[in-house]
């Protein structure tokens, strides 16, 4: 819940910054990059990008501690991420 609610108010700020300093449309633009950025890192870390060979001989030689931690930095990132979406397309719709 906790990395939700960074992502609120990561979301938040993405709006606040584009109302102040540019306008109103880039909202659109900044709050997907911040949900792209954490996205991309919850991407890189679950191991999605790699081939099946690659990711098989990872799960093979990795311990149980560091696949966990691995997926928590996955779900923690995707969880801080997916607002920012959400408010990208609230706003899109809005706007257009």
């Amino acid at each position: 819940m906790r990395y939700f609610l960074i992502g609120i108010l990561l979301s938040l700020i993405g709006v606040l910054v584009s109302i102040v300093i540019w306008d109103i449309e880039m909202v659109t633009t900044i709050t997907s990059g911040i949900g792209l950025f954490f996205i991309g890192i919850s991407f890189i870390f679950s191991g999605v990008l790699v081939s099946g060979d690659r990711m098989r001989a990872n799960l093979a030689t990795e311990s149980d501690e560091g696949r966990n931690k691995r997926n928590n930095v996955s779900f923690r990132s995707a969880l801080i991420g997916i607002p920012s979406f959400v408010v990208a397309i609230l706003f899109y719709f809005l706007l257009n």
